[in-house]
């Protein structure tokens, strides 16, 4: 599970946007402590980052320079500045996009889960496999083993097994698999997610996994 660090001051800011992205099953961390926001990140170790530029004490741009000294996860500002030299600026010390506010919270996610496409891929180069209770799925030509026999998944199949066997004892949200899913503009809703969960379970029983994905009642898919 992907985690959202939030360093952002304005608190009704904050819970707004923290509601919304766990909405999309995503863990989220909002700083506690701005004059400690370097060492919580640290601590946190988030996946991306979400700032403000003005802030107590330091400003997001400090703390932004701070943070690529350690680590390259993705750094979104958000801010009510608008100018050229802000933007500039933000590029600059390693931001990797900035959005104006006020901000649609569609617009924030779409590009929140396009940065993690992008930064975090499926085919991660030290994994060629994922492996779980004797189940292998196979990185390189979408396969799944299990035991002497073997399926092969379409492209959506896949991505949900992804999901699903490296998070595996975690529950994962309907909405989190379908971002997963949604690729360019190409939104998958929650029909056809059904649809591919069904094709993919019976897939899965007919080589002996069965009840691989286990549904949990309002709240998603788990395998364990």
């Amino acid at each position: 599970m992907y985690k959202i660090m939030i360093i952002e001051d304005e608190k009704k800011i904050s819970d707004i946007v923290k509601t919304s992205v766990e909405k999309w099953g995503f863990e989220v961390c909002p700083v506690k402590d701005f004059n400690n926001v370097f060492n919580e990140f640290v601590e946190e170790n988030p996946h991306l980052v979400l700032m403000d530029i003005n802030l107590p004490c330091y400003d997001g741009f400090y703390w932004c320079s701070k943070i690529r000294t350690v680590s390259k996860a993705p750094i979104i500002f958000l801010s009510s500045r608008t100018t050229n030299m802000d933007i500039v600026m933000a590029v600059n010390m390693g931001a990797d996009d900035y959005i104006t506010k006020p901000f649609s919270l569609e617009v924030l996610m779409a590009k929140i889960t396009a940065i993690l496409r992008r930064t975090y891929s499926y085919t991660e180069a030290s994994l060629n496999t994922l492996e779980y209770n004797k189940a292998i799925l196979s990185l390189k030509d979408n396969m799944l083993y299990f035991n002497d026999r073997n399926i092969e998944l379409t492209k959506n199949e896949f991505k949900i097994l992804f999901v699903l066997m490296k998070n595996h004892e975690t529950i994962i949200s309907r909405e989190t698999i379908m971002q997963e899913l949604w690729e360019d503009e190409n939104f998958i809703d929650d029909n056809t997610l059904t649809v591919n969960i069904n094709r993919l379970r019976k897939k899965l029983t007919e080589i002996g996994l069965v009840d691989f994905i286990k549904t949990i009642k309002n709240q998603g898919y788990v395998i364990k």
